[in-house]
């Protein structure tokens, strides 16, 4: 059909990408999902999932992938390593550039999901790998009896924190308001975890040390009140930013870097879906990336049916 490599190409190998692979190679589809490093994406990295749907006891990061990755398996998706660089949406025939290779389909679902937003204050990147983190499942166990450094208020900022005190003596979590954004049962968790100190209506200003670090600084934005909290680590979920930029004048973004996108997951540009983190929407887990990819599939099946029609005219 139209002289493309596949009929459909999924960007990104998270649980929306392997959701959208899993259902278009059952479909029968001839599609590819291309992923820059290994399947997974930011869920890969989380210690227990316990709100997506069939795991009544929940089940870690690591093992929702592992089953999603052998269900698309199952029914036959091939999957490639290759980062795409830059994409040419402008035709019936889209091009997606990966450094010296070029990958052609008819369609293309973008799930590319999204990464930790950082703070930019001092010392950040300085100590990255050296004290700052945003993965408590791949850094909690080196700071076993340590005092640590938790900064958001949203789900994933408690939850993480509460894993870190497996580990840490003391972790201070760190929020800009007076009041959480985490689901209720997580907040009663970390209420009731003498392990956590909540540094309430603050934000950290710095992060210091000599070698690694040593001490975090936080001001209180309602007193103006700076103080340094003594600190083994710091770890940091303050929201995400969608890895977005290589679509840049090939689809519309919002003022935040998401794609917009209608209920049936359609792009701005003919033929091209997203689903899941990378888009525009108000909830970011797995079960609604799931459910992103399983609308995007569909309007890919509907979009190559009406494109086979128009060919046979």
């Amino acid at each position: 059909m139209r002289g493309a490599d596949y009929d459909c190409i999924i960007i990104g190998g998270g649980p929306a990408g392997l959701t959208a692979g899993m259902y278009l190679s059952r479909a029968r589809v001839h599609c590819l999902l291309l992923e820059r490093t290994v399947c997974g994406g930011q869920i890969l990295v989380s210690d227990w999932v316990e709100n997506y749907p069939g795991f009544p006891e929940g089940v870690s990061g690591a093992d929702l992938v592992y089953r999603m990755s052998k269900q698309a398996e199952k029914f036959g998706l091939p999957v490639e390593n290759a980062e795409v660089e830059s994409v040419d949406f402008s035709g019936p025939v889209k091009k997606l550039f990966c450094g010296k290779k070029t990958y052609t389909a008819n369609s293309v679902i973008i799930a590319t999901g999204a990464s930790p937003r950082r703070l930019n204050v001092p010392g950040e990147q300085e100590y990255y790998g050296k004290g700052v983190s945003f993965c408590a499942t791949c850094d909690a166990p080196f700071y076993r009896d340590k005092t640590v450094v938790a900064v958001g208020g949203g789900d994933t900022a408690v939850q993480e924190s509460l894993f870190l005190t497996k580990f840490a003596k003391k972790v201070y979590l760190v929020h800009r308001r007076d009041k959480l954004r985490a689901a209720r049962v997580l907040q009663e968790r970390v209420f009731a975890n003498e392990r956590v100190e909540i540094v309430w209506d603050s934000v950290v200003t710095a992060v210091k040390g000599l070698f690694n670090v040593e001490r975090v600084s936080v001001k209180n934005v309602k007193t103006g009140e700076e103080k340094d909290l003594p600190a083994d680590g710091c770890f940091v979920w303050v929201g995400i930013t969608p890895l977005t930029d290589f679509l840049k004048g090939a689809v519309d973004l919002d003022a935040g870097g998401a794609i917009a996108a209608n209920q049936k997951m359609e792009t701005s540009a003919p033929g091209v879906f997203v689903a899941g983190d990378a888009r525009n929407t108000p909830l970011r887990q797995v079960a609604t990336a799931a459910g992103d990819a399983a609308v995007a599939a569909l309007g890919v099946e509907r979009y190559l049916e009406g494109l086979e029609a128009g060919e046979k005219l």
